[in-house]
């Protein structure tokens, strides 16, 4: 298990408040990401129920009255809950005496969605001309697609993702498939946290602030990168074709005499070690596989031998060899083998997250490693509306009583 971590850490982002009316993934990676970086996330959340991902389990973590899901502990660490009713004209107030204490403000709501409640862009620019305000929709503000819902598993096959991902058709179980996290929206997510920075160093240079429109679309077109690059030069359309690659060879996963191990050749002097290292010389030497693009015309003749080598060893032991030989290869591993490898161990990328009750709450770490500034693990993902009170007094300076008027829309 991971030691016990709680590390009071200012970060890059110390200074900076963030307002996140937004909710499931997209938006809540992106805030994460920025609480990671030390700035002060507030999360307004529906009272009752909270952010959808709260319900979406098993598994959860924690004793039954007190339950976090995982999928909601994956994107919500470093953040205060305040919980909220922003159809009422009172929560509305909050949020807009909020908006003026903060930096940034980030929504997922349709398209319009919150200009009704003057919380959109114009409204909240009204009380602070310098937020930036930040949109994620399924296709952004404008375009014929802008007022339809827009969700991972959609886009990946509208943008193409799942047209490349898969075996082809040919082969048994052959068919698109969706990539095995919401790669949409873990992308959109840190696309915006890219513009968010991006923003910040406009607004300090001349107090501009601005609005982020990010659709999910755009970004699953964007990351199709070299896939989308090939079919603009060529004209023609990639295919699914598994594990292998289309402009490298080998590149690929094969069967090992007790699992399997990925091949990771990119470049000829490594494929001259791999042949050396199995006693295969005379391929690295034949005209039909010494280079890359002579490898990729050859694929058909070259994979087959390739696949009767690997299975002449057990994946350990294909390792250790490719290892010795300075040939990049390794195995698939399950969660198990992730979390206990030794260089995932060696950069911390586990944690636990002490909480109120001192109950230790696993985390997996941001991938940032700063020499200066350090990535914090100060909070845990909260409980629904466990910093209303704190929210309310600390930034808002509310009297007790003006917190009793407002119980309503607190959901207390």
């Amino acid at each position: 298990m991971p030691e016990n971590t709680i590390q009071q850490a200012k970060g890059p982002l110390d200074g900076i408040r963030v307002l996140d009316l937004s909710r499931v993934l997209a938006g809540p990676w992106a805030t994460q990401t920025l609480g990671d970086l030390g700035a002060d996330v507030i999360k307004v959340e529906k009272p009752g129920n909270g952010d959808d991902t709260r319900s979406w389990g098993p598994p959860f973590f924690g004793d039954k009255d007190d339950q976090l899901s995982a999928y909601f502990m994956s994107a919500n660490r470093g953040k205060r809950s305040l919980a909220l009713d922003i159809t009422c004209a009172e929560g509305q107030e909050v949020v807009r005496k909020l908006a003026v204490k903060c930096d940034i403000v980030v929504e997922n709501f349709k398209v319009g969605g919150l200009a009704k409640y003057r919380l959109g862009d114009a409204g909240l620019r009204a009380v602070n001309p310098e937020i930036i305000y930040w949109s994620i929709t399924g296709f952004g503000q404008t375009g014929p697609y802008r007022d339809r819902p827009g969700y991972d598993l959609l886009i990946q096959g509208l943008g193409g993702m799942m047209s490349i991902t898969g075996e082809p058709d040919s082969v048994p179980g052959g068919g698109p498939m969706r990539a095995g996290v919401a790669v949409t929206d873990l992308f959109t997510g840190m696309y915006s946290t890219v513009a968010i920075l991006a923003a910040l160093h406009h607004r300090e240079k001349t107090g501009e602030g601005q609005h982020i429109d990010m659709g999910l679309l755009d970004t699953q077109v964007a990351v199709l990168a070299n896939q989308g690059m090939s079919y603009l030069v060529s004209g023609n359309a990639p295919g699914r074709q598994g594990n292998s690659h289309p402009s490298i060879v080998p590149y690929q996963s094969f069967t090992t005499k007790d699992g399997h191990l990925i091949l990771a050749i990119g470049n000829d002097g490594q494929f001259a070690r791999f042949c050396a290292a199995v006693g295969r010389g005379d391929l690295s030497a034949d005209d039909m596989f010494s280079t890359n693009p002579a490898r990729v015309s050859n694929r058909d003749s070259l994979i087959p031998l390739i696949e009767k080598i690997m299975l002449s060893r057990t994946t350990d032991e294909w390792v250790e060899l490719l290892e010795a030989h300075t040939v990049p290869g390794g195995p698939i591993n399950g969660m198990k083998r992730v979390f206990d490898n030794e260089q995932v161990v060696a950069r911390e990328m586990s944690k636990n997250i002490a909480r109120d009750n001192c109950e230790a709450m696993p985390t997996v770490a941001s991938p940032m490693q700063f020499s200066k500034t350090k990535v914090g693990y100060n909070r845990p993902p909260p409980k629904l509306g466990e910093h209303t009170r704190e929210v309310l007094d600390e930034i808002l300076k509310l009297e007790p009583s003006e917190i009793a008027r407002l119980k309503a829309v607190l959901g207390e």
